[in-house]
């Protein structure tokens, strides 16, 4: 039962905090008008009951009503915003994005990554490992200051082809004094779709891989589409 008829004209979506509170709403007021039934059929005739406190009640409940309503439509328009977000997002689909990140995505049995030596570096190790923590990689990096590139072929360090997928990227750099140096990376794949989480639009590259947009440097149509 609703207090306010045009209430009803904006149900709110199953499932969501304001369906719940809906539901809960309508429970406690069923609860109140048996309640209120009774009473009245049950009182006094020489000491009838106060229709300004029942009446007050009624009006708490609208109030409350009322609140659910509008968090409903605030939800619809927070939905409607998040698909416009997918939508937006769309076009990035079939792209390749370069962002930052040490997850690395292995498609067609090839990565392609870069990594950025800070000064003073004098040895650096690249290591990749698969989802289960195994180094599947190892090769030496370049030690001069800047940002460079390394195509992975994709063969581990036995000379086999791993499976696509994606891998952690780890490039440890040293000092003459053995001491560790920060290393910052970015990593390139190819977008296959579009999400929302908790509010956050995020892409979705190779087999899955979660990238938030804040992070994405660069975007690129395939080498066939950019003609």
């Amino acid at each position: 039962m609703s207090i306010i008829g045009n209430i009803n004209t904006a149900t709110a979506a199953d499932g969501s905090q304001s369906a719940q509170a809906q539901a809960k709403l309508e429970d406690d007021l069923n609860q109140f008008l048996n309640l209120l039934v009774a009473q009245l059929q049950n009182q006094d005739p020489l000491d009838p009951l106060d229709a300004n406190e029942f009446t007050s009640q009624l009006v708490q409940f609208a109030s409350v009503e009322q609140q659910i309503f509008q968090n409903s439509n605030l939800e619809k328009l927070l939905n409607l915003q998040e698909t416009s977000q997918i939508s937006q997002m769309v076009d990035f689909i079939g792209n390749r994005i370069q962002f930052s990140s040490q997850k690395l995505p292995v498609e067609n049995g090839k990565a392609e990554f870069t990594y950025t030596i800070p000064p003073g570096v004098r040895e650096a190790n690249i290591n990749i490992s698969n989802s289960a923590g195994l180094n599947v990689f190892f090769a030496n990096a370049e030690t001069n200051a800047g940002t460079h590139t390394f195509n992975w072929t994709g063969l581990d360090k036995n000379g086999n082809q791993v499976a696509d997928g994606t891998y952690t990227l780890l490039v440890s750099a040293t000092d003459a004094f053995g001491k560790l140096s920060e290393v910052e990376y970015t990593v390139f794949g190819t977008v296959t779709g579009a999400g929302v989480d908790n509010g956050d639009t995020e892409l979705f590259v190779g087999e899955n891989l979660a990238i938030g947009v804040d992070k994405i440097l660069s975007v690129k149509k395939p080498a066939a589409q950019s003609n």
